[in-house]
């Protein structure tokens, strides 16, 4: 996956804070953002005034949580991977990784059923419903990078294997480990 620009921007964003701008008003959640701007969140009469023909991202809640709309997101960047979730009656993807339940073990088997097959963010082994590697946007862009880091890690040591391939590593030789000449003769046994 590409990273655009803007993605650091949102995944490190604090969403709902009080506009500074619009305090005295109803509705002034800092909940958008823009993928031109990429600065702070705004609220919808920061949109009106200083977005209008900007991109942006709505942000919503879900149990303490942000969230972005499937529909929004996807048409800005790729989110195949990323579990999905029906809220609302609108699908939609957490933006960032969420704490672990404190009663989850991962890998240990349901108490339900003994056919329960679990399916495990590869970034932080969160349970997932569904067959998918990341629980959020956020393990996506940190799984992908680790991914990236060690695919260049492995082409760096092949390169280095590839140049140090047909040259032999030095010969190292103790000062009692001198070769001799000939055959050697010893002293015959003391009878």
């Amino acid at each position: 996956m590409e990273e655009p620009k803007w993605l650091e921007g949102l995944l490190r964003t604090k969403f709902f804070n009080i506009c500074p701008r619009h305090r005295e008003t109803s509705r002034n959640e800092c909940n958008m953002f823009c993928l031109s701007c990429q600065n702070a969140p705004f609220c919808i009469y920061c949109r009106s005034s200083l977005h209008i023909d900007h991109p942006i991202l709505q942000i919503r809640r879900s149990s303490y949580h942000d969230v972005v709309r499937v529909s929004e997101i996807e048409k800005v960047l790729d989110i195949r991977e990323v579990q999905t979730y029906v809220i609302n009656s609108a699908r939609v993807l957490f933006i960032n990784e969420r704490p672990q339940p404190k009663n989850s073990s991962h890998g240990a088997a349901s108490s339900t059923t003994s056919k329960t097959i679990s399916y495990f963010c590869e970034t932080c082994c969160r349970t997932l419903l569904d067959p998918f590697r990341f629980c959020s946007l956020g393990c996506k862009v940190e799984g992908m990078r680790k991914n990236k880091e060690d695919e260049e890690e492995r082409l760096r040591k092949e390169r280095q294997q590839e140049t140090h391939k047909g040259t032999h590593p030095p010969t190292h030789r103790t000062s009692n480990s001198r070769r001799r000449k000939g055959i050697p003769h010893r002293a015959p046994f003391a009878s």
